[in-house]
């Protein structure tokens, strides 16, 4: 199923408006605009602009470059739709940490998944 631009930043909105625990009520008054048009930007239903946008992803604490980076595939299976979610929650997570905490979970990531894949090798 191909996605429309506005499909896209409408669900990317959602999902990264929804791991930060905001309402659209509450992103609308940080930007400005009324709940039930952040409700048609999340839907697809909004050609908004890119000055809207760019408050938007203000708000949010995101950057085009995070808010984009699943743009790249037109096409989204529902596995990729909540890897994008959960991944968005574990940088929502990690933002709030030190540069010393973010290393730890690294490193601690690393070691999980090196015993994950030498449990895979010898099945």
């Amino acid at each position: 199923m191909e996605i429309h631009i506005t499909d896209y930043v409408g669900e990317r909105i959602r999902a990264i408006r929804k791991s930060k625990n905001y309402t659209q009520e509450q992103l609308g008054e940080k930007v400005g605009l009324p709940q039930p048009y952040i409700g048609g930007i999340e839907r697809g239903e909004r050609n908004i602009s890119l000055e809207t946008l760019e408050r938007i992803l203000e708000a949010l604490e995101t950057s085009p470059d995070e808010f984009f980076r699943f743009y790249n595939d037109k096409y989204f299976s529902e596995d990729e739709r909540t890897r994008e979610r959960i991944l968005d929650s574990l940088s929502e997570l990690l933002s709030k940490r030190s540069v010393y905490d973010i290393q730890m979970i690294q490193q601690l990531a690393h070691n999980v998944l090196a015993t994950i894949d030498s449990h895979k090798e010898k099945k």
